[in-house]
């Protein structure tokens, strides 16, 4: 057999492979929307206990995982990623536990209305059906995704990197084994049990089977699967998220909150990359929270006036202004007003998150509505912008693009709504 009739059957094989996965979860989807709250909750809990219960097993599979990593070359940090401990495991669990304490979306009347010829017309939640989930190195994901899935009545089918293979095959089939335990279909959580790359690929063409599609990771990874994919996928590509201080701010409360939004945790996707202060109030603000940010190791990059005031800057490139950074680097720039502050962000910015220290409360409102990101906040850390700190309980990830989603997506987020309408015999003239 020649090569190539070699690598079609294997392609062949690969394409069969993710139709009948998906297939699988599109009828499991069917039988999970119509679950109730209080069987979905059991299951998760019986998950949560069985991942801490099985830790040694789980925790076996994954130091296979590690072991080829490390026999890679991988960084240090990635190594850190998709180490399971015990104490990492009973995290997961907790959160399995805290997914099952939130109230289910399913079945809410969001709005209902009476016409004039007496029909009541509502909307309810109802899960979007089959989620395909791409991420890259946490194993941890593979629990905390399922769980938002199956509390949101959606069936889910998980890809996770190469590297972490192993210990998501071993978690889902500790998840799947609870589903099966309470009745419910396992099949509304698989595992691709392949590390082939154009298993993604195959995955991306399913638009009759899946019904959205939600990458998680690097930029390259998102945009590979944006470019690649017949599905509506849910994204952002990455977090150039800005603090504007404005002239009226309290210095000390700008200063606090720019230091917690850079540095303490400065590689995610809500870190401050950019602060933008106003042109009067620099010269008091800059000298003083410059020295902070250096003293805690950060590189500052600032524009040409932010360096007549702080000479010891480098100067600020204008590729500077776009860049996720994601370390212990900050742009900086000196502006004429708030609306060129906006007009900086639009430009620049990923619709991700924003926020301004101001005293002014019309400045606040103009911040507010001016300001076209996901997230818009005032005299708060751009670090808060996560499902779980904005009461969500968790998330599944960010969204910045409008449809439907749009910022930290929770439960909610997994659901859409459908018209339901109430009559009494009414016919159309």
């Amino acid at each position: 057999m020649s090569a190539t009739k070699v690598k079609n059957n294997m392609n062949n094989e690969l394409s069969q492979l993710l139709v009948d996965i998906a297939s699988k979860a599109k009828s499991a989807s069917a039988q999970l929307s119509r679950a109730s709250s209080g069987l979905k909750d059991k299951a998760l809990e019986t998950m949560a206990q069985n991942l801490v219960k099985r830790a040694d097993f789980i925790i076996s599979e994954n130091q296979k995982d590690v072991m080829d990593a490390k026999s890679k070359d991988i960084s240090s940090a990635m190594v850190d990623r998709l180490t399971l401990t015990t104490e990492r495991l009973e995290k997961v669990a907790q959160g399995l536990r805290e997914v099952a304490a939130l109230t289910d979306p399913v079945g809410e009347v969001v709005r209902m209305w009476t016409r004039p010829n007496g029909l009541k017309v509502g909307r309810m939640r109802i899960p979007l059906g089959v989620i395909g989930i791409i991420y890259e190195s946490r194993p941890n994901v593979t629990a905390d995704a399922a769980g938002l899935c199956i509390k949101s009545g959606n069936a889910v089918i998980l890809r996770g990197g190469s590297e972490t293979i192993r210990s998501n095959m071993a978690i889902g089939q500790i998840l799947r084994e609870a589903l099966s335990q309470h009745g419910l279909p396992e099949d509304a959580v698989q595992i691709i049990p392949v590390t082939d790359r154009n298993a993604v690929l195959e995955m991306l063409k399913l638009d009759e089977l899946i019904d959205l599609i939600i990458p998680r990771g690097g930029e390259g990874l998102i945009r590979f699967v944006a470019e690649n994919s017949r599905i509506p996928v849910l994204k952002h590509y990455k977090g150039v998220c800005h603090v504007f201080v404005d002239e009226s701010a309290d210095q000390d409360m700008a200063e606090s909150i720019c230091i917690n939004a850079k540095v303490q945790r400065p590689g995610v996707c809500n870190s401050m990359e950019t602060m933008l202060v106003h042109k009067n109030i620099a010269k008091s603000f800059l000298p003083k929270a410059s020295r902070s940010f250096i003293d805690k190791g950060v590189e500052l990059r600032g524009c040409s006036r932010t360096k007549e005031i702080v000479p010891e800057v480098t100067e600020a490139k204008e590729d500077d202004w776009s860049q996720e950074y994601l370390d212990l680097i900050l742009s900086v720039k000196v502006v004429d007003s708030m609306e060129d502050a906006i007009s900086h962000i639009e430009k620049y910015g990923s619709m991700h998150t924003e926020s301004i220290v101001t005293k002014d409360y019309a400045n606040s409102q103009s911040f507010i509505n001016g300001v076209n990101s996901s997230t818009v906040m005032v005299n708060a850390s751009t670090r808060f912008s996560d499902g779980f700190e904005l009461g969500l309980g968790a998330e599944i990830g960010i969204s910045t693009s409008k449809l439907h989603a749009f910022g930290p997506m929770g439960l909610e987020e997994l659901t859409t709504t459908k018209f339901i309408v109430l009559g009494e015999g009414q016919i159309r003239e």
